[in-house]
C-alpha cells in the first residue's frame, strides 16, 4: 500500500476539502534531510518523476483547465516528492498521481473564486496536442475545450473523478482512494459528471468533419458572408470570447444564430485584414491561430456536432496565447 502525504475532508459527495495542503510535508511521512540522501537515490527519484510527468500534467491540466496552473501543480508535486520518505512508497507513479490530483483539486477550489471575478467569459487555456494527442492519458477524453468548459460547472472532486475514470481509466476503487471517499460514491461522482455532459452537449463529429465545418465558417467570417454563416451555425449557437479584460472582446456570451452571425460579420472588417491565419491542433481538435505582426492575437476553436457549429470559443487573452508564440505549425 502506498503512503499518503496528507488527509483532506472530501467525503460525502465531493465537498471541498478543509485541510490545508501546506501541511503536506509535516508529520511522519516527511523524509529526513541530510547527507544520507545520496546522489544515486535522488537521481532515481528524479527519473521516476520524469517518467510520470506527462500523466501528472495531463491530470492537472484536465482538472484545472489551465496549463499555467497545471505546471505549478506538477512543480509542487516534484517538491513534495523530494521531501517524501520514498522508501515507504511501493508505486511511485500511483503515489505521484494521488499527490497531483489532490493538489489540482485544491487549486481548482481556489480558482473558482478568482474566476467569478474574471472580466468576461472564462475559457480553458488551449494546449498544443500535436506531439501528444492524448496528453499523457490512456484516452483523449476530457480534453476538448468545450468539454473542459462544461466541466467547470462541476465541483472539483466530481471533475477529478471524471477525469481519472474517462481519460486515465482508473478503477473506481483507486479513484475512491485518491479523493478519499467510498467506491460507491466514486461511481456516483463519475455518473453525475457523465449525465451533465450528456445533457449539455451533442455528440461531436470526427476531426475531418470538424475541420470542414470550421473551414467554411472561417472563409465566411473573413468575407462577412452572412448567408453562409447562417448555414454552418446551429440555431442555438453560442460564441464565447475570452479576452480577460485586455482585448476588445464581448464581455458576455453571444447567444443564438441571428446574434452570433451578425456579430461575426460586424467585427470582420476590423479583425481579419492583415491577419495571418494558420491551422493548429488544440486540445485534440483542429483550430485556427490568428496572428498579427508575428504575435498571436486569437485562437479559434469550435464545438461541432452533425447539426453544425454549436459553440465558438475565441481565446484572446494574451496570457493564454503566450505558449503559442513558438508553437510549430499545425
Amino acid at each position: 500500500m502506498m503512503i499518503r502525504l496528507w488527509r483532506t475532508s472530501m467525503h460525502g459527495g465531493g465537498n471541498e476539502g478543509s485541510d490545508s495542503l501546506d501541511q503536506a510535508t509535516e508529520g511522519p511521512d516527511r523524509a529526513p534531510e541530510g547527507p544520507d540522501r545520496g546522489t544515486d537515490e535522488l537521481d532515481r527519484a528524479a527519473a521516476e518523476f520524469v517518467a510520470a510527468r506527462p500523466q501528472l500534467f495531463g491530470i492537472a491540466y484536465r482538472v484545472t483547465g489551465s496549463a499555467a496552473e497545471a505546471e505549478d501543480v506538477v512543480q509542487e508535486a516534484w517538491v513534495r516528492w523530494q521531501r517524501t520518505d520514498r522508501s515507504q512508497v511501493q508505486e511511485p507513479a500511483a503515489f505521484l498521481a494521488t499527490v497531483t490530483t489532490r493538489l489540482a483539486i485544491n487549486v481548482t477550489q481556489s480558482a473558482r473564486v478568482r474566476r467569478e471575478a474574471y472580466v468576461g467569459p472564462w475559457l480553458p487555456e488551449p494546449v498544443d496536442t500535436s506531439a501528444d494527442p492524448q496528453l499523457g492519458a490512456e484516452r483523449a477524453e476530457a480534453l476538448d475545450l468545450a468539454v473542459l468548459l462544461l466541466l467547470e460547472k462541476l465541483n472539483p472532486v466530481e471533475r477529478a473523478a471524471y477525469v481519472l475514470r474517462e481519460a486515465f481509466d482508473y478503477a473506481y476503487a483507486r479513484i475512491a482512494d485518491i479523493v478519499e471517499t467510498s467506491e460507491a460514491n466514486a461511481r456516483q461522482l463519475v455518473s453525475r459528471a457523465r449525465r451533465h455532459l450528456a445533457a449539455e452537449r451533442r455528440d461531436p463529429v470526427d476531426s475531418a468533419a470538424h475541420r470542414r465545418f470550421l473551414e467554411v465558417f472561417l472563409a465566411a467570417a473573413q468575407d462577412g458572408r452572412l448567408s453562409v454563416l447562417e448555414e454552418v451555425l446551429t440555431a442555438d449557437v453560442v460564441s464565447y470570447a475570452d479576452g480577460g479584460g485586455t482585448r476588445g472582446a464581448s464581455r458576455i456570451p453571444v447567444v443564438g444564430l441571428p446574434h452570433v452571425s451578425r456579430y461575426v460579420v460586424a467585427f470582420a472588417p476590423r479583425f481579419w485584414p492583415g491577419a495571418d491565419v494558420r491551422w493548429v491542433e488544440a486540445n485534440g481538435r483542429p483550430a485556427v491561430l490568428v496572428s498579427a505582426g508575428g504575435n498571436p492575437v486569437a485562437l479559434l476553436s469550435a464545438d461541432v456536432s452533425a447539426r453544425g457549429i454549436e459553440r465558438l470559443l475565441w481565446v484572446l487573452n494574451p496570457d493564454k496565447l503566450a505558449r503559442w508564440v513558438a508553437s510549430p505549425d499545425g
